[in-house]
């Protein structure tokens, strides 16, 4: 009998760089901090969690990690409530108008987290290469759940940017976005 398409076939179980934010059951659970008693799965993790930042200095704070993990992508992360809210990206963020790309929901960050660049270890979740690819500051135009725009100034993505939530389809075990650049 053939496999079912990707889409629908089941993933594995994931382990999370920060394992608080997902319940036994596999669902979602409340997003809590170190100060809430977050247990991290490794000396990889904690140290961004105990790390000193100037939180002035992350204000409003954009950046675009490329990772080299088990598969290629890019994570989004925007500041915003002391976190950096971030998304994966499974292919290269869009420079122009028009090209959409998918944007996957993924653990909040801590803000020491966005200038990261290196090797994540083997053994620790998302082991592999982490790059800057893009870097800056992000101006909130229209933020409402489910829906964000906002202008960004980096050094390779500039201008208006939108992420939308799309409807979750049955099954689904992933919050989806669309991340895309708008009209001016």
């Amino acid at each position: 009998m053939p496999s079912p398409p990707a889409s629908r076939q089941k993933r594995p179980e994931q382990t999370s760089l920060f394992p608080d934010e997902k319940a036994a059951s596999g669902e979602a659970a409340p997003k809590k901090g170190p100060a809430e008693g977050a247990e991290l799965s490794s000396d990889f993790a904690r140290q961004f969690h105990e790390m000193e930042v100037d939180r002035d200095a992350f204000r409003n704070f954009y950046a675009i990690q490329e990772h080299a993990a088990r598969r290629l992508h890019w994570d989004l992360r925007l500041e915003r409530g002391g976190v950096l809210k971030s998304w994966a990206i499974p292919r290269e963020p869009p420079a122009v108008e028009g090209v959409k790309r998918l944007a996957v929901a993924v653990e909040d960050h801590p803000l020491g987290y966005g200038t990261f660049e290196g090797d994540i270890p083997e053994g620790n979740y998302g082991a592999g290469k982490v790059r800057i690819w893009d870097r800056g500051s992000f101006e909130p135009l229209d933020i409402q759940e489910g829906r964000w725009v906002f202008n960004l100034k980096g050094q390779r993505l500039s201008g208006k940017y939108c992420l939308i939530r799309l409807s979750p389809r049955p099954g689904d075990r992933s919050e989806n976005w669309l991340f895309f650049k708008a009209k001016e």
